[in-house]
């Protein structure tokens, strides 16, 4: 009956069955429980502190909180859906617990503004646990880019074969990626680490809360300064959405060469055993499993954060009931994050690296030739005649199904009077990738120094 619920006095008709159900959110927001009853203990020491309810119940509603979230964590609490969401459910069982007390813990706030300060201290404590996650790949990223400092491999623009590259250089790109991912979970925190308790429903509290101590308690550096935007704002939750969408666009591109490299066509790497599966007919598969679906969850994730985008894109203010909805996208990505990141790290770590492989491409499809017009270019020869020169060359090369370092010093002067036998010395793959070394290039000794900036925290 909607009487027997704790705002049912206005009403003297019970709940539709399906009604109760449908909008019950109890089966997703239980797992705001610690959240929930951390936030509850605080505001109920405010309320004692503030002598707006006796100290002897503050000590009541503390302890009876204490021993619902034993309860909950020991698998002894009965949710009910008949309680709609998990602040009636905790609420309900303390007063069921401890009596008049219990009654007396709502005073002050509204489920507007405490739900808004559950997510805010759910996805602080989720947001230092993927950052968490995005050390742990980039580690592992790190510990591979060491193994391979000398492993040659073919850069690409176009997924052509553009210049040879060091395979450390090519994983310090997404070493890069992850660490602008971490900088802006840590922007985003600045925005989700702000307490809105004390907002009440839209327009604030009668009584004489202390909101700085609430925040104290619960470490919220600052308080929100406006009631209505207070609860009805999820600017936060969409902006950790679009962060982590980022996120799941790097895991994808990287899952994406992950699953060309492991190809027969490339054989660059070998995912281990655990993380890839077999076909069920065809005896010789062994299918990258785990980037393939973390490329999947990647449109997934996307599609969490267009639906919370949608949901707030025409809400009046203040709260409004379509903005249950902003948990289930919410928890999701969360879950998705975390899983990707986590898998990633493992798969990466004991990822082998085919290095003749590697080598042997990265020296295919015309890859120095840029180094041939940049050697015309010092031999005192405009760039752009340079690139005329060397295409040329490429060419008479394709002609006679030649490779570059094939060229005779004769076949060599026929595209420019400036090369001489010196150009034998430029063409190299190895000296190629070393010649480039300038701030941010994949020559040897940039590429470990860049390693070893980042192992220092820079």
């Amino acid at each position: 009956m909607s009487k027997d619920k704790l705002w049912g006095g206005r009403f003297t008709q019970p709940t539709d069955k399906f009604v109760e159900e449908f909008t019950a959110s109890i089966q997703f927001d239980k797992r705001l429980y610690h959240q929930d009853i951390r936030g509850s203990v605080a505001h109920a020491r405010m309320l004692g502190k503030q002598g707006i309810i006796p100290l002897e119940d503050v000590e009541q509603i503390v302890h009876g909180l204490h021993k619902i979230l034993e309860q909950i964590e020991a698998g002894q609490f009965d949710f009910s859906i008949s309680l709609e969401d998990i602040h009636m459910n905790i609420e309900a069982r303390l007063s069921a617990a401890i009596g008049e007390a219990g009654k007396r813990l709502h005073t002050g706030r509204s489920r507007n503004d405490q739900v808004a300060l559950d997510i805010r201290l759910y996805l602080r404590d989720e947001i230092v646990q993927i950052t968490t996650y995005l050390d742990l790949l980039i580690d592992a990223l790190l510990v591979q880019a060491e193994a391979n400092l000398d492993t040659l491999m073919p850069g690409f623009t176009h997924l052509q074969t553009a210049q040879p590259i060091l395979f450390a250089h090519h994983l310090m790109a997404y070493v890069e990626m992850f660490k602008r991912d971490k900088s802006r979970l840590d922007d985003c925190l600045k925005r989700v680490d702000v307490l809105p308790l004390g907002a009440g429903a839209l327009a604030g509290t009668t009584f004489p809360i202390d909101r700085e101590y609430v925040a104290e308690q619960l470490g919220f550096p600052t308080i929100t300064r406006n009631s209505l935007d207070s609860v009805s704002d999820r600017d936060f939750a969409l902006e950790f959405l679009a962060d982590a969408s980022i996120i799941m666009m790097h895991l994808s591109r990287f899952s994406e060469e992950l699953i060309i490299w492991s190809t027969s066509a490339f054989q660059f790497i070998e995912l281990s055993d655990g993380f890839c599966t077999g076909s069920s007919i065809m005896p010789q598969k062994k299918n990258p499993d785990v980037p393939e679906l973390v490329r999947g969850k990647t449109g997934r994730v996307y599609g969490n954060l267009m639906a919370l985008l949608t949901t707030m894109k025409a809400l009046p203010l203040a709260y409004n009931k379509d903005m249950q909805e902003d948990k289930e996208p919410l928890f999701d990505t969360i879950d998705t994050v975390k899983g990707s990141l986590k898998i990633f790290a493992d798969m990466i770590r004991e990822m082998r690296v085919n290095v003749d492989n590697m080598g042997k491409a990265a020296g295919q499809g015309f890859s120095t030739a840029t180094d041939v017009a940049d050697y015309l270019v010092r031999k005192g020869l405009a760039f752009r005649d340079a690139h005329e020169a060397v295409g040329k060359a490429v060419a008479y090369c394709v002609e006679n199904q030649m490779a570059i370092t094939e060229l005779s010093l004769a076949e060599w002067q026929l595209f420019s009077g400036k090369i001489d036998t010196d150009i034998f010395e430029c063409i190299t793959v190895e000296a190629s990738v070393n010649a480039r070394n300038v701030p941010g290039g994949t020559a040897r000794d940039r590429v470990w120094s860049e390693i070893q900036n980042v192992r220092a925290g820079n």
